[in-house]
Formats: structure tokens, sequence, C-alpha cells
């Protein structure tokens, strides 16, 4: 059996490149579609050296999410924008620039709806959270700010997956302007 050349590199990043590689390989496979033997493949590592790194398959996940989490939050800058329309346009324009991160969200997002992966309670209080950041954001310009929340949550989410399913056909940002013109008309702010 032949022999890996593995390079050292240091722990922080050894993280970063182990994490990248696991979301693209989820994005294109789906949690239970992951194997740690292509994770550690595609790191030059062995499985129980990626597990120093990560824990477990549960482990992983939860670093990968958590690095999108840091990511956008980063993006976005602090503070955040304070009007509605300029959070929501920004996250769209962020959007656009990584379809990879989205369609790794966007296949999480639909496997975590079963009770038992490892990612349902992280989808459904991120849900709670940014539909409340999106309905306090909302209360200033709309007399039903949750129900406004929904609808900005749904669109988005809805227009990332036609745009995922055809890329080439399909302006995210451009699309995001005419849903947010309907979302938006009559609004006070």
């Amino acid at each position: 059996m032949a022999r890996r050349e593995r390079s050292r590199l240091p722990a922080s990043q050894r993280r970063e490149q182990i994490i990248a590689a696991a979301t693209a390989l989820v994005a294109e496979r789906g949690f239970w579609g992951l194997s740690m033997q292509d994770v550690a493949d595609e790191c030059g590592l062995t499985v129980p050296g990626l597990l120093h790194h990560v824990g477990s398959k549960d482990g992983l996940l939860v670093a990968v999410l958590a690095h999108r989490d840091a990511e956008d939050s980063r993006a976005l800058g602090e503070p955040r924008p304070a009007d509605l329309r300029t959070l929501c346009a920004a996250l769209v324009r962020r959007n656009a620039t990584q379809p990879e991160i989205v369609r790794l969200f966007a296949v999480l997002a639909a496997e975590s709806l079963a009770p038992d992966h490892p990612a349902h309670d992280y989808f459904a209080a991120r849900q709670r959270t940014v539909l409340d950041s999106l309905a306090t954001l909302a209360k200033p310009v709309c007399d039903r700010p949750e129900a406004l929340a929904r609808q900005i949550m749904a669109a988005m989410d809805g227009l990332q997956l036609q745009w995922l399913r055809d890329p080439a056909g399909t302006d995210l940002v451009a699309m995001w302007r005419e849903a947010e013109a309907t979302l938006f008309a009559g609004l006070s702010g």
C-alpha cells in the first residue's frame, strides 16, 4: 500500500481546511451522504486525524454551521444595518456570491426537518432567531411585523432555491428587488 504524503498545518489552518472540504461535500451530498473518510482524504488526513480536530461527524456539522454563521456576521459587519430593506438586500447580495454555501444551507435545512437529524435543533432555533430579528426590524414600518418576517424569509428561501436550480437563467439579486417591491409596498419606512 502506498504511503500518503501529509502536510503539517497549524491547527487553525487545518480546521479551516476541514471545514472547507466538509462544506463542499455536504453541499454536494447532504449530511447523510457525507463520509468522514472522504473529508479526511480531501484534507490528506486519516479518519482518526480528522476526528482529532472535530470530535465526531456531528461535531463537524456543528463546526460547518458555526463557521457559516460567523462568516455571515463578519461580512454584514457590526453593527448590522438597522433598516429592514437594507439588511435584506445585503443578505441577498452576499448569498448571490456564494452558491456553494447557499446550497449547503438549503440541503441541510431540508434534511434537518427530520427530528433525529443532528442539525434539527440548530435550524429550529435559527429560524426563530431570524424571524424574531426580522420582526423587530419590521415593527417600525408595519402593523403585522411577524407576518412580514415570515413572508420575507419565505421569499428569500424560495428565490434562493430557484436560483440554485437554474443559476445561469436566474439573477438572484434582480429577483429579490422585484419581490422586495411587493413585500414592502405601502410600508411606512
